[in-house]
């Protein structure tokens, strides 16, 4: 059995998939961007700016779900360029504590909306 998690914490899906989906424990959720979902207008004023509303668009995402930071035991961020992998890196850790999920970090030809950075995550709740 599936669960389609819907918050308006988070952007509404911009194509026909939903923002995140609870089975058998795992928690699907799909790649957020810096769209702050009180105005639907993308947060670009710098770097930092956009990977913190990446990163509140899936606090808000876990919160729906009934889940947490603690609980993502996967994550892939897609970059525009790999050159902001420092500074996106150190600002996705200050989200966690000491036990990190297992990651990949790839850079891409592009995005949706012409962002720099987008966060999927799969979390589990045994």
């Amino acid at each position: 059995m599936k669960k389609i998690i819907n918050t308006t914490g988070a952007p509404a899906p911009i194509g026909p998939y939903s923002q995140a989906i609870v089975a058998n424990g795992f928690l699907f959720a799909s790649g957020q961007v810096a769209i702050n979902p009180e105005n639907g207008e993308l947060n670009f004023d710098s770097l930092a700016d956009e990977t913190h509303q990446v990163m509140r668009n899936i606090k808000a995402v876990l919160i729906e779900s009934e889940y947490t930071f603690e609980d993502i035991v996967k994550t892939t961020i897609f970059l525009s360029d790999m050159s902001l992998f420092a500074e996106v890196n150190e600002i996705y850790g200050s989200y966690f504590t000491d036990t990190y999920p297992a990651r990949e970090t790839v850079a891409v030809k592009g995005l949706p909306k012409g962002v720099n950075v987008e966060i999927s995550i799969t979390a589990y709740k045994g």
